[in-house]
């Protein structure tokens, strides 16, 4: 069975710069994603309680967007996607997740983008 896309979006009040900075680089992610995060080139290894898991930087925009593919889902369609968007009447700033579950998941994933989201909102000082 398939896995569906699904998008979530959170407001964050933080400049895209800073932002794109806690999504794209290893010393960034550690402070919200994982426990720790390392990186060789295009590959970053997730750590989360002696778990580890990799990713490769499939795509990248600076201030805009990153892309990672988990090694597990290499050869497949399936990504996760961080996306600053920035609303051009107010200037709110907000991060969109583009991700890929089991339908009988996604509520589940949901829920841990919303926490995961929630760390990163306390380590910018974002309310």
């Amino acid at each position: 069975m398939p896995r569906k896309k699904y998008q979530i979006e959170f407001s964050i009040n933080a400049s895209p710069s800073l932002l794109y900075n806690y999504i794209s680089n290893p010393s960034g992610l550690s402070e919200w994603f994982a426990n720790n995060v390392n990186s060789r080139g295009e590959k970053y290894t997730f750590i989360w309680d002696g778990q580890e898991d990799s990713a490769f930087l499939m795509k990248s925009k600076q201030d805009s967007y990153v892309r990672f593919q988990w090694e597990d889902d290499e050869d497949t369609k399936y990504f996760f996607e961080l996306t600053i968007v920035v609303d051009e009447l107010t200037n709110d700033v907000s991060i969109v997740i583009t991700d890929f579950a089991d339908e009988d998941e996604i509520e589940e994933s949901k829920e841990l983008w919303e926490s995961q989201i929630e760390d990163l909102k306390k380590v910018l000082g974002s309310k």
